[in-house]
């Protein structure tokens, strides 16, 4: 059976061997076998893919078959030195682009009238907006009565000014003539026919202003100013009175100190039908300044000489300090200073015109006056001060009835030192663009030497003033005024002798309201209501002030 299998294998082989050497090419080289007829046949047809060949189309097909342009491209390389921008440079300032000036009106004219007989006008006049020379001038006007007999007030205002700015230092100028008339119409509540004749009171004051002042320099360490105040007063009586008073300072900045020094030097002459008396003063208040990065402290004393128709020297320390305890937001500040309190006819009839003939004139002296509080800002808009002192004054100056005349008023002194404790507060706050409030509290209290009572000295006075910008077309304003009770000392008439009896003078509220309206360019109204409350208060005895009082009118620019 081996055998047998054997022999078939080996004729299978020899069979394929034959079969193979039996073929033939064909035409195209392919071999071909002769039992078997073979043609090869190639199929052309459009590409039809398959799903697996979808990822290989594009989504959107480009349909243009441009040839990309290739420009040929020229290089030349400069010798350049390649300079480093990456550190900060200095910023160059862009000038910005003017807008044309605004037109400014010089002149401004206002006239109003209103109740109680009341006549208002005022002009002022100014050459323009010269930053080198500036001179104008105005003139005032308004007066007014009351319901009772004779109660009137005139007042007129006359003044030219001028401004010069040169390259070291400024000049200022003014002068001026004020003129006040009233009558002495006081009435006493259980004797209205007491006084049916009230006589005329009138002040004229003649002024004269002049100043220098050099101009600040960033380089310089010295500043310097003089100053020259005059005045001729006269009134109905015949009193007259004349001063002149030069003042000027000098400062020098020496290492981290200030070594300077203010001067003055006064001569006042009053006369009246008792007295021709003068009452001259030199000042010299040399100091030593030295400030630090979160102190301020100033030493120096204050020398005053009386000469005249009296002589008297003074001399005064004067000690001022201040420590920033929130720097640039609270500062607490104190002092220890004195002076010399001159009297003067010209300051008596500012406070109180319904005065005799005859006024003492008598200077008093502030033995000493210290002083402390805290002050400073929150921001732009917020600003107080709080402060509590106390005086030494030596002959306080206090007014009191006339014996002969209750509706006059003489001058008497304090002989000897009274005490006098207070307190001062300020705020000012800017609630917004269109909104601002300001306040200022006054409270004392007196110790008298020899008088019984601070004649018509309050102990509580407020004042506060507010403003509202609605636009720019249209403001409201309010000021309220508050005075606490004061004493008055006069004299009961038909005693022998004179017997004197104190009334108090009781306390009020003056709240006035105005509004201010620009309806054209030029023109504009304004309305003005004064004691809203309509009280007839008094701030001397027997002078009730007057009434409610509404002014309106018209203002004019050009």
């Amino acid at each position: 059976m081996k055998s047998t299998y054997f022999r078939y294998t080996f004729f299978f082989l020899m069979s394929g061997s034959l079969a193979g050497f039996a073929q033939t090419p064909s035409a195209q080289g392919r071999p071909i076998q002769k039992d078997t007829i073979t043609e090869e046949i190639e199929v052309v047809r459009p590409y039809r893919p398959v799903l697996a060949d979808a990822s290989k189309i594009r989504r959107s097909p480009n349909l243009n078959n441009n040839k990309p342009f290739r420009p040929n491209l020229n290089y030349s390389i400069t010798d350049k030195r390649l300079e480093l921008n990456s550190d900060l440079r200095q910023l160059q300032a862009e000038e910005l682009i003017q807008p044309p000036p605004s037109l400014l009106e010089n002149n401004y004219a206002k006239l109003g009238a209103g109740n109680l007989g009341t006549v208002l006008g005022e002009v002022y006049i100014n050459t323009g907006a010269d930053p080198a020379l500036q001179a104008g001038g105005y003139l005032k006007h308004i007066n007014q009565s009351g319901d009772f007999n004779k109660q009137q007030y005139s007042r007129q205002e006359l003044g030219i000014f001028g401004k010069s700015i040169r390259d070291k230092i400024t000049l200022n100028g003014e002068l001026g003539y004020d003129r006040f008339s009233t009558f002495f119409y006081g009435i006493q509540p259980d004797n209205s026919s007491a006084n049916p004749d009230p006589g005329t009171q009138r002040f004229g004051t003649l002024s004269l202003k002049g100043e220098l002042l050099k101009n600040f320099e960033e380089s310089s360490e010295s500043d310097y100013g003089a100053k020259l105040d005059a005045y001729f007063l006269g009134n109905k009586y015949d009193a007259k009175e004349n001063s002149f008073t030069l003042s000027g300072f000098f400062n020098k900045v020496w290492r981290d100190f200030n070594v300077g020094a203010n001067s003055s030097i006064d001569f006042t002459g009053t006369k009246d039908a008792g007295y021709d008396l003068s009452n001259n003063l030199i000042r010299i208040n040399p100091y030593l300044k030295l400030q630090g990065k979160n102190y301020k402290l100033s030493l120096g004393i204050n020398l005053v000489k009386e000469f005249g128709t009296s002589s008297r020297t003074n001399l005064f320390p004067t000690v001022i300090g201040e420590l920033p305890i929130v720097p640039g937001y609270a500062t607490i500040f104190g002092g220890y200073t004195g002076d010399v309190l001159k009297s003067t006819l010209r300051s008596f009839a500012a406070t109180n015109p319904y005065l005799a003939p005859n006024v003492q004139i008598l200077n008093a002296v502030e033995k000493s006056n210290v002083y402390g509080g805290i002050k400073g800002n929150a921001g732009a808009g917020f600003g107080f001060k709080a402060m509590v002192f106390y005086k030494s004054v030596e002959d306080m100056p206090l007014f009191t009835h006339n014996a002969e005349a209750f509706q006059k008023f003489d001058v008497i002194y304090d002989e000897g030192t009274s005490k006098n404790f207070g307190f001062e507060g300020e705020l000012s706050v800017r609630a917004s663009e269109t909104l601002f409030l300001t306040g200022r509290l006054l409270m004392n209290e007196y110790k008298m030497a020899s008088q019984q009572e601070a004649w018509y000295k309050p102990n509580f006075r407020l004042f506060s003033n507010a403003r509202l910008s609605l636009n720019k077309k249209f403001i409201l304003d309010a000021e309220l005024v508050l005075n606490g009770d004061s004493n008055g000392l006069t004299y009961v008439q038909g005693t022998d002798p004179l017997e004197q009896e104190v009334i108090t003078v009781k306390s009020y509220v003056d709240l006035s309201a105005g509004a201010e309206y620009q309806f054209k360019q030029k023109f504009g109204a304004f309305l003005r209501v004064n004691n809203l409350f309509g009280n007839e208060y008094q701030r001397y005895l027997y002078y009730p002030n007057l009434g409610l009082n509404i002014l309106g009118g018209l203002n004019y620019s050009f």
